[in-house]
């Protein structure tokens, strides 16, 4: 009997989900396996034309892919998703499916270093140019706007710097001039539901907050069934599929995200409170602060502010090295989302590559630290910083 759960919680624990029909095992099995067997060669035509559905080979589909699929359409409100290697493979696909050589986009220079690679060194190879600009200033949104702009790519909040995008004024306006809104809701999943205010198309790095334990590598993209089907072709033809086994684990990762998310945000919170009135701290970026200069924005298009701030340091690289170097409880390690606080200097690392003229324009400073907070007892986290600031 299919069931309609009100609660994400019950919706993420129950969807896609029944016992084994041939064991009765609660959990779904992992479908540890490249490809599948026919029991007749019509039927292997039958799927390849249409007519009967199932799975062939698991560059394809798998079982777990679809388990999780369900599960990660119910976090977003949307029509379909589609699971994919990594955060990176979504994004490329879903921007494959819509962009074509000659096309231009819009990003902003603050968004995670591997998917700035991806738009400033790659797909300029394949005729596609994208302007990196102030995406928090509408007006210079505008002024960007060519008569081959395809897709404007946000993050909400940014990364590393927690800048803030209203997400439904920039749809409002990339739908006047018929351009696809793709938003990376990774720092804000359960948080933030950018379809149900106005994007086109979400993506994710399931790796971070969906997993949340650090141990799987998986992205996926949201939209309608239509847009999923699309790139579901490309994606096959790219061979950025997942495997059975991290589907699997993705899945169970999942089932305590809205429990996850609660605790991660509850303790941001509290952690920038505390370094907001640190001697040692410049800056805090992070939504949830009254002090951030679009905190009424994400108040307004945010239900839970997040478990990543970042912060800037007062002095230099020395003392950038020596708090870094003290830390114990905190992992330094990039990533972010898992259940184990990570901290980690962007400049060294994830946006290591990004050139220094977008760097001043993205706010990415030398003494900028990212910070993603775990879901410890909130008293050893506070513990463990105050120690390596003192």
């Amino acid at each position: 009997m299919s069931k309609i759960y009100q609660g994400i919680n019950s919706r993420l624990i129950h969807t896609g989900e029944q016992p084994d029909p041939a064991t009765g095992a609660v959990v779904p099995p992992i479908y540890q396996t490249t490809t599948f067997a026919f029991p007749s060669n019509e039927s292997m035509l039958d799927l390849m034309e249409g007519r009967s559905s199932g799975h062939i080979y698991t560059r394809f589909s798998n079982p777990n892919f679809g388990i999780a699929e369900s599960k990660i359409s119910q976090i977003e409100g949307s029509e379909a998703a589609l699971l994919l290697a990594s955060g990176m493979a979504a994004t490329s696909t879903s921007i494959l499916t819509l962009a074509r050589a000659g096309d231009h986009m819009i990003s902003h220079a603050d968004i995670y270093g591997g998917s700035f690679g991806l738009l400033h060194s790659l797909f300029p190879n394949f005729g596609i140019e994208t302007s990196f600009i102030d995406a928090t200033n509408i007006e210079v949104i505008k002024e960007a706007i060519r008569p081959n702009t395809k897709i404007i790519l946000l993050e909400s909040p940014s990364n590393p710097t927690l800048r803030i995008h209203d997400i439904r004024q920039v749809a409002n306006l990339a739908h006047e001039h018929n351009i696809q809104l793709i938003v990376d809701n990774t720092f804000s999943v359960l948080n933030q539901k950018p379809l149900e205010l106005g994007a086109d198309i979400v993506v994710h790095s399931c790796t971070k907050y969906m997993n949340g334990h650090s141990d799987v590598m998986a992205g996926a993209i949201v939209g309608t069934q239509a847009f999923i089907k699309e790139c579901s072709e490309v994606y096959r033809k790219l061979g950025g599929n997942l495997n059975g086994f991290d589907a699997w684990l993705l899945i169970r990762g999942m089932k305590t995200l809205g429990l996850r998310m609660q605790r991660h945000n509850e303790n941001a919170q509290q952690v920038a409170e505390y370094l907001q009135q640190h001697p040692s701290i410049e800056t805090v970026h992070y939504p949830g602060l009254p002090s951030h200069p679009q905190h009424k924005l994400a108040v307004d298009q945010m239900t839970g502010f997040g478990g990543v701030l970042s912060v800037e340091l007062k002095g230099g690289q020395l003392e950038v090295n020596r708090f870094l170097n003290r830390v114990a409880l905190f992992t330094r390690a990039v990533s972010l989302g898992s259940v184990e606080s990570l901290i980690t200097q962007p400049v060294a690392a994830v946006h290591y590559s990004v050139p220094e003229p977008y760097r001043t324009i993205g706010g990415i400073k030398p003494n900028l630290i990212r910070l993603s907070i775990g879901i410890e007892d909130i008293v050893d986290i506070i513990a463990d910083l105050e120690q390596a600031l003192s």
